[in-house]
């Protein structure tokens, strides 16, 4: 049986008013809340979580760091191997301290004390920094067990009571309306009334859970700032000891490469000159001493009568296509050579004579004032270029007609003795002035007679066979019934006795001579 809806709530009715008030209060939508008890302990058990990742990662950062420097005390040795060995050639420096030597001991001892310092602070971070970071994270640990156990249990019983009272609510939903619909008769334990009751037993029961809960939860919020404010000391506590170590072992790394750059900077730059030279003085150039000159140095046969030139000076060589004249330097050397060189100068460059005329070989003129001439090939050009060098005739001039005499004397002196001719060191050797004087008294004493018999003409060109005052070609042949058409008589020079052509002693001969006697 209902009761009419018009008798609600008034007085005398069955249903007294504050259990309509809260029953309209209490059954409402807001009985059993949509949220989830567990909600606020899952979000503190998970920045539980959070700080315990990050107690986690610096506590990683300084075990990398402690095994870094345990690496680095390693590498470090090897270091100091490359130094760890005497120097090289230690005897060129000094071994006091203040230099080199003194340097790379300074080296030595820092090195080893920089590995040592890392070894030290390997020690520390692993002895007295790890050890407060492992200790946060358990603590961190600790306290989500304690949210695990206290919180969450709390709000498994509020999840329970919920559903309880979510059911009794449906139970008396369902009943309720079967009373509506047939009014028949019910079972006294689903009575509404009876159902009403038992929902208002479980829905204080389930406030009694959340309120408890609710406590917990307050206490565990409450108690997490001060947790977290240990935490973030303990992190302070670890990073300061962390940079007290690691910045000192900073330090003293510094400081040491400063004591390895000071030590070498106050080393004076001559100090171990100073001293490598007081130790070698007797090996080292003496600065006192003169430079050499090349006037005090001898050599052997520097002085050899072969090295001396039996005249040498300016000449002019008349060309073979301008045909002017251009001056050289020439020599008549003891080795029957005449060369022309560019100039006198040995220093400058190599002397290699520009021509070589190998007089024996050579066909010599007579001398028309300061002109005389030779004919010959030159030898300047090595192998290859003798065998293909040509005879030519050379025209020369002297300065003056007595320098035209000396360098003719001086030929004739070289091609009178001969091909096999051999000068030794001390031999006597006449100069061509001394010859010049010898011959001058022997004309005076015999005169020698003037050939006039058994000489082929070769132009006006004779070879000399000897240093006397007669030349004739090897070619010449005497004939035993006097002078051939092609002999020709010679005249004797009157400034040394040297013979010649006669290129006029007999009209319409021909010759080698287009002008006067010399003359090419």
């Amino acid at each position: 049986m209902s009761y009419p809806p018009e008798k609600a709530g008034v007085p005398g009715s069955a249903i007294p008013p504050n259990r309509q008030t809260s029953y309209a209060s209490n059954l409402s939508a807001d009985a059993v809340p949509d949220e989830d008890p567990s909600e606020t302990s899952k979000l503190l058990t998970e920045r539980l979580q959070a700080w315990k990742h990050a107690c986690g990662y610096l506590e990683n950062y300084v075990a990398a760091t402690e095994k870094v420097h345990k690496a680095q005390s390693k590498e470090y040795e090897k270091v100091l191997k490359t130094v760890s060995d005497p120097l090289r050639e230690a005897h060129h420096f000094e071994q006091q301290l203040g230099g080199v030597a003194g340097f790379f001991e300074n080296v030595r001892s820092n090195t080893q004390g920089i590995a040592n310092s890392h070894v030290e602070t390997e020690k520390a971070l692993k002895g007295s920094v790890l050890p407060i970071l492992e200790r946060l994270h358990s603590e961190v640990k600790s306290k989500t067990r304690e949210l695990t156990s206290g919180a969450a249990k709390g709000s498994k019983a509020v999840d329970k009571a919920r559903v309880a009272t979510q059911k009794h609510i449906e139970l008396l939903g369902q009943y309720t309306a079967s009373h509506d619909a047939a009014g028949g008769k019910i079972e006294p334990s689903n009575d509404p009334y009876i159902l009403h009751r038992g929902v208002f037993h479980r829905l204080n029961k389930q406030i009694i859970e959340e309120n408890n809960n609710r406590q917990d939860l307050l206490a565990v919020q409450n108690n997490f700032a001060q947790f977290e404010a240990h935490v973030i000391q303990t992190l302070q506590q670890a990073i300061m000891s962390f940079n007290q170590f690691v910045g000192g072992q900073a330090e003293r790394t510094r400081a040491m490469y400063a004591d390895m750059t000071s030590n070498l900077q106050n080393v004076p730059p001559d100090f171990e000159w100073k001293g490598f030279v007081s130790r070698n003085d007797h090996i080292l150039v003496d600065p006192s001493q003169p430079p050499r000159e090349l006037g005090n140095i001898s050599f052997p046969n520097q002085n050899h009568n072969a090295t001396q030139p039996l005249i040498q000076g300016s000449l002019e060589k008349k060309g073979k296509v301008l045909k002017t004249y251009s001056t050289g330097f020439f020599v008549v050397t003891p080795a029957k050579y005449l060369h022309e060189f560019k100039s006198d100068d040995d220093f400058r460059k190599d002397p290699s004579p520009q021509l070589s005329l190998y007089l024996p070989d050579c066909i010599i003129g007579g001398i028309n004032g300061q002109k005389f001439n030779l004919k010959g090939k030159d030898t300047s050009k090595g192998k290859v270029g003798n065998a293909l060098a040509m005879t030519h005739e050379m025209a020369f001039k002297a300065h003056t007609p007595a320098d035209a005499e000396k360098w003719m004397e001086a030929i004739q002196f070289a091609v009178g003795h001969g091909p096999g001719a051999h000068y030794a060191s001390g031999s006597e050797t006449s100069s061509p002035i001394e010859k010049q004087q010898q011959q001058q008294q022997q004309q005076q004493q015999h005169p020698p007679p003037v050939q006039t018999q058994g000489l082929q003409q070769e132009g006006n060109i004779t070879s000399p066979q000897s240093a006397g005052t007669q030349f004739a070609t090897p070619q010449s042949a005497t004939s035993a019934h006097g002078p051939t058409a092609n002999e020709l008589p010679i005249r004797e020079s009157k400034s040394q006795g040297v013979g010649v052509y006669d290129a006029g002693a007999q009209n319409g001969t021909k010759s080698g001579v287009t002008g006067a006697p010399g003359q090419y």
